[in-house]
């Protein structure tokens, strides 16, 4: 199923834009979004009323949000030629904890690692082949970002901040920083509506029993899917989302036939990886990554592209390399 918001545009929009509505004396062209200038894919404007806000179902998070680079703020978190690469894991889970993560962590800033951490493990082990410094912590007096040029949400999940780190988290992105969502990241921070926007609108609703799927890849021009043939298997939890994910640039989705993905808060296209701009940032994400086996060597069919996805979508978030490619 070929995406219909890979360009950003909501599915309920454009039928409001077909019927022509006005609200306000004000027609909705442009995707739906009358004069408040969100239809063009930045998220800017306030508009005048609620019903305005919510006439395409879309929520509004009051932060220029989209595929358009004028979201972007080039104020210093973002890597430069010359200047080490640097990331930040962050597994901390305040609720069910994911078998990939294995063992809390100690407390501390890169505590030893179990046997059992093993996506943890992996993502250090990947993120150092590409000449790239990963730090971890599960510990929320270690969460300082000022160091990093993204910071990887690896299945944390639930309350993994608190107030003070969300501030954290929210002045880095403002700053130009780099976020990089995997997995049961969906599963987090369910009271925060600036999290769901960075996340693309969306949130976790539910999933299946873990399955086999076809994975069709809708960008191919991106740096994290432009190595991809067109369909390739994967194993996972495929992720039912609510809200949908809007403004953003669909990269991957699951076919729905193969998959058994309900189509609660989807439609039939079924998203599974996408990025967009947020509030002066760069924002890659995935729900993918549940399987152990994607993140050790025993075999699983499009493990090596899940790690090239992973990995070319962190160095793109990170500024290394063309981001969010259209």
């Amino acid at each position: 199923m070929k995406s219909l918001i890979r360009s950003g545009v909501a599915l309920v929009a454009a039928a409001a834009l077909g019927a022509g509505l006005v609200v306000g004396g004000a027609a909705l062209g442009n995707g739906g979004r009358g004069d408040d200038d969100r239809g063009d894919g930045k998220g800017r404007g306030q508009p005048a009323t609620a019903s305005q806000i919510y006439l395409d179902e879309v929520k509004d998070y009051g932060v220029c949000r989209g595929t358009d680079t004028s979201c972007y703020n080039e104020w210093g978190n973002g890597w430069t030629e010359g200047e080490a690469k640097r990331i930040l894991i962050w597994s901390r889970t305040a609720g069910p904890r994911h078998a990939h993560l294995g063992s809390p962590l100690p407390a501390g800033l890169n505590p030893p690692l179990a046997d059992n951490n093993i996506a943890q493990k992996a993502l250090i082990a990947w993120a150092a082949e590409r000449g790239i410094a990963a730090d971890y912590t599960e510990d929320l007096s270690q969460f300082r970002l000022g160091n990093y040029q993204a910071v990887v949400f690896l299945s944390s999940n639930r309350d993994t901040l608190d107030d003070t780190t969300q501030t954290t988290l929210m002045q880095y992105i403002r700053g130009g920083g780099g976020f990089v969502g995997i997995h049961n990241a969906f599963g987090a921070e369910y009271h925060w509506p600036y999290y769901e926007g960075l996340l693309g609108g969306a949130n976790f609703y539910n999933h299946g029993p873990n399955r086999d799927g076809t994975v069709e890849v809708i960008n191919k021009k991106d740096v994290s899917t432009k190595f991809m043939p067109k369909t390739w298997a994967f194993k996972d939890e495929w992720y039912n989302l609510v809200p949908y994910p809007s403004y953003v640039n669909v990269l991957l989705e699951v076919d729905q036939a193969t998959s058994e993905a309900t189509v609660a808060g989807h439609g039939k296209s079924h998203p599974v990886s996408w990025c967009q701009y947020y509030d002066g940032g760069r924002s890659w994400l995935t729900t993918l990554g549940h399987d152990a086996a994607a993140w050790t060597d025993a075999p699983l069919a499009g493990d090596e592209f899940f790690k090239q996805h992973v990995m070319e979508g962190l160095e793109s978030a990170m500024g290394i390399k063309p981001f969010c490619a259209a």
